[in-house]
């Protein structure tokens, strides 16, 4: 299968350094996300890959969770320059955040940097006053605090992450992996993402309506069917999958297949199954050079115009406009496919 070439420049903030922030008390795990994205020589990358810094909020020796010493590239001077700026968990909900730090990122902003949150490091963006009246989201646990906290801001408790465009705030720990994830989606395009999620065994993208985590564990049994049955749903999208067959499948009724399914996935399986084909439909998309039609039956969806459909309705784009932000140039019969 050829390569395809993102024909979208690479964005200008992208070109500029990351810079993420370290304090004393830092959550070391949502500051290696971080850096385990944007901070690791990748020379396979190429020579637009990102550059790496970490400004420091607090003078002195700076400790993170579990007696690590974290030394800093420079203090917050550093936000100057950058072009994305992470904010890892933050101490404490109601921690008062340094008015210098409050100031570098209200200037960062006006400067086009990006700024993104894992976890509770959402309290230090809310203290900027830049999220009032967008939508964001943080870890489950601390939704209601920082609602009252800050009402100004339109909460999502139950997704895994929120792009609001220049600012990009996620949910508990992992979840900041898949924002990152998805930056580098937005920066360099889906092949450099999959390419990391390889390298970090972890899915290449979780979509960030995703629900943030399951209220009751899977049955043992019920786990043991549906497993195996997911893997053979993705590995055979094009085909019908009735919830009737799916039960058959499972050795479920239809009842017990919807309960169980949903409490594997946070998803009804229709839900679940047309998420699964749109991913299909634009990693397709993305990287082939198939027309719409052999898309929309490789993914499932039949014909061109239910692929057209369901992309309007769940990503407010054509199948034609997704493809233009990966490819150099017009496919061959591709304005009359698509």
């Amino acid at each position: 299968m050829p390569t395809i070439v993102r024909i979208m420049p690479i964005p200008a903030a992208a070109r500029r350094p990351v810079v993420a922030l370290a304090y004393d008390g830092l959550c070391t795990f949502e500051f290696g996300c971080a850096v385990e994205v944007f901070g690791l020589p990748r020379p396979y990358m190429g020579p637009d890959w990102y550059r790496f810094a970490v400004a420091a909020v607090d003078e002195g020796p700076m400790r993170a969770v579990g007696g690590i010493q974290v030394m800093a590239d420079g203090g917050l001077e550093l936000l100057a320059g950058a072009g994305t700026i992470v904010i890892p968990g933050w101490r404490g909900l109601e921690t008062p955040v340094p008015a210098p730090l409050i100031e570098a990122l209200r200037e960062a902003s006006a400067g086009g940097a990006r700024l993104m949150t894992i976890c509770s490091g959402v309290a230090v963006l809310a203290a900027t006053g830049l999220l009032d009246g967008k939508r964001a989201t943080t870890h489950w646990h601390y939704t209601s605090r920082l609602a009252r906290l800050y009402p100004a801001i339109s909460w999502s408790p139950d997704v895994l992450y929120v792009d609001e465009g220049s600012l990009l705030t996620s949910a508990g720990s992992a979840a900041g992996l898949d924002l990152c994830l998805h930056l580098v989606r937005r920066d360099h395009g889906a092949q450099a993402a999959n390419r990391i999620a390889r390298r970090l065994v972890v899915p290449a993208q979780r979509e960030g309506g995703q629900a943030q985590y399951i209220e009751r564990p899977v049955p043992r049994a019920a786990g043991s069917r549906l497993a195996p049955l997911m893997d053979r749903v993705r590995g055979a999208l094009g085909e019908e999958w009735s919830i009737a067959r799916l039960a058959a499948e499972a050795a479920l009724s239809p009842r017990g297949l919807h309960r169980h399914w949903r409490a594997a996935t946070g998803l009804a399986p229709g839900e679940w199954l047309l998420a699964e084909r749109l991913a299909r439909a634009k990693e397709l998309l993305e990287t082939s050079r198939l027309t719409v039609d052999s898309i929309a039956e490789q993914s499932g969806f039949g014909s061109a115009a239910a692929l057209r459909l369901q992309f309007r309705e769940k990503l407010g784009i054509s199948p034609r406009d997704w493809r233009r932000q990966f490819v150099r140039e017009p496919l061959p019969g591709e304005i009359a496919a698509i």
